[in-house]
């Protein structure tokens, strides 16, 4: 077997082995009602890997994903496939901003309708508030829309804001958003949007509606400075997601291992795969807070990105109670990360040749 194909298989072995060493990407409080009693963290992951067969299987999986990564690294470059995708993602970097209003829009209008706020644990009557639900299902189309996206994303932040700071933090459950407002902040609508279309006909002389629009300065006001910032972009989208990696394996599963076990007795994985239910824990908050790191660092990302994807949509099959449109804004940011790549201030750009030059930027400046 040539040097080539066996890189190609030692990455092919590591996915599995990261597939099967983690149970879902969910988010736990959304499929489970209560956590049962606690568990001490510490003492849990030690007695699991204290079983001889659970520390080399844990160990093993590593190893042969780290040997993956090494031998992908090396042969990289050489790869034509990998050198084709990457500069045919990069001419995608325009859609950006489309992908991520569908991204937001969709949940937030969901979460309008059946009534919680960003995260579905955080639920209000929508009878009794119709004004937040107003604003939910408002936000949502007019992201949607792409009219005033800029507004909206604004408003999208300081609404999350508010819960987080005087409804709930737990929130945090749903800090995906944050990133995407971020992003969208910066970006504006992109194209297709209603902001790109009025635009053009307010700014062409002779039109009517440029006599009446009041606003379409300004948005060429905010295009012109946020272009300085649009490199940034992809460190946002990227770290982001990273954060919400880190927060679903440490927080939610190695930190509280108790209401991870119940999710495994739940949905019965160990049928799934024949390992013990600790090490089905244990393997999916470690694989998780990696990809988060990995993602945060600028490593691998538009590998970290592809997996999360593959991980996102076999969850959704897996666990067919856990709310979909939940993951919806996850799905958008892992787009959007495997489009653009790691962006500056990553690990990638001292170890890879990016498709882009250095002075070249990720999304173009709008004209």
């Amino acid at each position: 077997m040539s040097v080539r194909h066996r890189s190609v298989a030692a990455v092919a072995v590591a996915l599995l082995a990261t597939l099967v060493a983690r149970p879902v990407a969910a988010h736990v409080d959304y499929v489970t009602e209560d956590s049962g009693d606690p568990l001490d963290a510490v003492a849990f992951v030690a007695e699991v890997l204290s079983d001889p067969f659970n520390a080399a299987l844990f160990a093993g999986s590593g190893l042969v994903a780290v040997a993956g990564l090494a031998a992908y690294l090396r042969m990289r470059p050489t790869i034509v496939d990998v050198v084709v995708l990457r500069e045919k993602l990069a001419g995608y970097g325009d859609l950006v901003p489309w992908m991520l209003r569908l991204a937001v829009g969709l949940p937030l209008v969901g979460a309008g309708f059946q009534g919680y706020l960003f995260a579905p644990t955080l639920s209000f009557d929508p009878a009794a508030s119709p004004l937040l639900r107003l604003l939910f299902i408002g936000l949502g189309f007019a992201l949607l829309f792409g009219l005033a996206t800029r507004i909206a994303a604004a408003v999208g932040l300081l609404t999350y804001a508010w819960v987080l700071v005087a409804v709930d933090p737990l929130v945090v459950l749903a800090v995906e958003y944050v990133p995407v407002f971020v992003a969208l902040g910066i970006l504006g609508g992109g194209r297709p949007s209603a902001d790109d279309m009025l635009l053009e006909v307010a700014s062409t002389p002779g039109s009517y509606y440029g006599r009446v629009d009041p606003v379409h300065h300004l948005k060429s006001f905010l295009d012109e400075r946020t272009g300085p910032l649009r490199r940034y972009v992809p460190t946002v989208l990227r770290v982001g997601m990273g954060v919400s990696f880190v927060y679903l394996g440490l927080i939610q599963k190695l930190a509280d291992p108790a209401s991870a076990l119940r999710v495994v007795e739940k949905y019965d994985l160990t049928s799934v795969v024949p390992v013990d239910a600790g090490l089905w824990v244990v393997g999916a908050g470690v694989t998780e807070v990696a990809v988060g790191l990995a993602l945060i660092a600028g490593f691998f990302t538009r590998g970290a990105a592809a997996l999360s994807f593959v991980l996102f949509t076999t969850t959704l099959f897996g666990l067919p109670d856990d709310p979909v449109l939940a993951h919806v804004a996850l799905f958008g940011m892992a787009s959007a990360v495997f489009t653009l790549g790691s962006g500056p201030l990553a690990f990638d750009r001292r170890v890879g040749r990016p498709a882009l030059g250095e002075e070249e930027e990720p999304i173009a400046a709008a004209d």
